[in-house]
């Protein structure tokens, strides 16, 4: 016979708390205190309680579902392991909630902005986390017209009514750049990702000032953040006559990707060319040589943006929270800088 589904009196009884509360913390309402709720979810993940959604939608209203529009090429999206960390994260959340995750990708602009709208036409989806925030985001005015709760990854540089988790990893590029300056390189370059996104502007930003406060000579060039156009980049810096002693790519498949450019190049990483990445994703930890990384918990960051977009649906006041800080994970693919720096 099948097993019977658990209830949210199994859940209570699991938790050591009552059924209200139980009702409490898996439907958002407050009351219910952040050790207990996270007892309740937890009890109720491994009984593998999940709610009836048909009939939690008729009683409150409510679609039950949440959204994530990512604006970047297809292809990127299913090179980059931080977004499959991410999704993953948000999935923590999401599942023992009830929520469904509404995942789209879209070509920024019209295609963008149509797909939004779609999103909050007849409430498909309760709210949405919006990552990858640009310069003079238009896409906060927009949310805020279409009246859909909302959480960014980071701080918009507009006016915005969401709330925001952030992360600082200017630091992680500080402390890549210290490093790399303590093993004696003078030449380096960042391969960076779009000028146009805050984060990606802030590392590189974050570059120039450590670079000029250690005294390197140190350059940047723009990227999609894809593998094709790290590893070309890689291959313009490599070929000139002053090339850097140190690459800092603004993720781990770049550099990944940039790793083999040196390697058919002859080029022995790191007795010849030091290089790091971003992400701290697994497969660098398991390369020859394994590659020095900036941490970044993506799966972390999912489950509290989930949690604080939930929050926001429940009508919780605004909030920006700060995750701990990036720092750097080193490993083998940075060394000593060769003796000869002329260029």
């Amino acid at each position: 016979m099948a097993q019977p589904l658990p209830t949210i009196a199994d859940v209570a009884r699991r938790a050591g708390v009552s059924k209200g509360l139980v009702s409490f913390a898996l439907n958002d309402r407050p009351g219910v205190s952040p050790e207990t709720r996270t007892r309740i979810l937890e009890a109720a993940r491994e009984l593998g309680w999940t709610p009836s959604l048909q009939g939690r939608s008729l009683r409150t209203g409510r679609s039950f579902a949440c959204g994530l529009v990512i604006g970047r090429s297809p292809d990127v999206i299913a090179a980059d392991p931080f977004f499959h960390s991410f999704i993953a994260g948000l999935e923590d959340e999401f599942s023992v909630s009830g929520q469904v995750l509404v995942l789209a990708v879209a070509t920024p602009g019209r295609q963008e902005e149509a797909t939004y709208r779609g999103l909050a036409a007849d409430r498909r989806v309760d709210g949405v986390v919006l990552t990858d925030l640009r310069v003079h985001d238009e896409r906060v005015a927009l949310l805020a017209e279409l009246g859909l709760s909302a959480v960014t990854l980071g701080v918009p540089d507009v006016e915005s009514p969401f709330s925001s988790v952030s992360v600082d990893d200017g630091g992680g590029i500080e402390a890549a750049v210290r490093h790399l300056a303590d093993l004696g390189h003078r030449r380096v370059t960042h391969i960076a990702g779009p000028d146009a996104m805050l984060h990606s502007r802030r590392r590189r930003e974050a570059f120039h000032a450590a670079a000029s406060a250690a005294g390197i000579d140190g350059r940047s060039i723009e990227t999609d953040f894809s593998a094709a156009q790290g590893a070309a980049a890689t291959e313009a810096i490599l070929s000139a006559e002053d090339a850097p002693t140190a690459i800092i790519y603004s993720n781990d498949h770049m550099a990944v990707a940039g790793l083999g450019v040196a390697q058919r190049r002859g080029i022995v990483v790191p007795r010849d060319l030091s290089i790091t990445g971003f992400d701290d994703t697994e497969l660098g930890r398991y390369l020859h040589p394994a590659l020095t990384s900036v941490t970044s918990d993506a799966r972390a960051w999912g489950r509290v943006a989930a949690r604080t977009l939930l929050d926001a649906i429940g009508g919780a006041a605004r909030v920006r929270l700060d995750l701990p800080a990036s720092t750097l994970a080193m490993r083998d693919s940075t060394g000593r800088a060769p003796t000869d720096q002329s260029g």
